[in-house]
């Protein structure tokens, strides 16, 4: 049924390159939108709630990275940047502002389905329990509703802070990667002057104690000193452990 497929929004204006990514998407079975600008894609971003965003740079209106910002003040969309830009620094940039992957101009067709099949496995347990819009992410006792932005221990839930859930949120989504503190701070709080990162570490250290990791217990946040934090991996599906008789 067409209201299970993966909604994909591409922001791009060339119309060849917008036209071609739209027609490879549809024929591989998910449902392509399409703006030619930044205002434009964050209108229909806002819209479509869509489950993948493909996103150009150089727009006409403002830079495809001010849609980057945009998003990741509140939602952990995968976001592919399609640039022309091959600069190591504008990819750094964009990876650090939170888009998920970056390829350059000219791609090819099955680089890009796998990269987009790549950027989706982050959200497909998403669409397990019954096509839930938010999901689940659970590991090691800990549990984080998205729908509900809460975040539970052990099934006990732990009050935090709207900006302490945002930062556990988004080191979810990237789990059992370091997320580096700028990537993090830019993600949250849109900045990047040395108090923010102060600012990260304080609200870290919250976090943990509401947790309660202590030195020695389950470490659900790993601090990889001078470069950022890591969130532990996600579970598969365990069976329960057989009991000794």
């Amino acid at each position: 049924m067409s209201n299970n497929k993966f909604k994909v929004l591409i922001v791009e204006d060339e119309a060849n390159i917008s036209s071609f990514v739209e027609m490879l998407l549809t024929t591989n079975d998910y449902q392509a939108l399409v703006a030619h600008t930044c205002t434009m894609g964050l209108t229909m971003f806002a819209s479509h709630n869509p489950d993948l965003v493909i996103l150009d740079l150089g727009l006409p209106d403002r830079d495809g990275l001010e849609l980057v910002r945009t998003v990741r003040q509140k939602y952990m969309t995968p976001i592919i940047v399609l640039s022309a830009r091959t600069d190591e620094r504008d990819k750094i940039e964009a990876l650090d502002l939170g888009a998920n992957d970056y390829i350059t101009k000219p791609f090819g067709t099955g680089e890009l389905l796998a990269r987009v099949r790549a950027a989706l496995r982050l959200n497909r347990y998403q669409n397990a329990a019954g096509g839930a819009p938010g999901g689940e992410f659970r590991a090691q006792g800990m549990r984080i509703n998205y729908d509900r932005r809460k975040v539970y221990i052990d099934e006990q839930e732990i009050r935090l802070t709207q900006t302490e859930y945002n930062i556990v949120a988004f080191l979810s989504q990237h789990a059992g990667r370091v997320m580096t503190y700028a990537a993090i701070v830019r993600a949250i709080w849109g900045d990047t002057d040395v108090g923010s990162t102060k600012k990260l570490q304080v609200n870290m250290a919250n976090i943990r104690k509401k947790m309660g990791s202590r030195p020695g217990s389950n470490a659900y946040i790993l601090n990889e000193l001078g470069v950022g934090y890591r969130m532990v991996e996600e579970e598969a599906e365990k069976q329960p452990p057989k009991t000794a008789e």
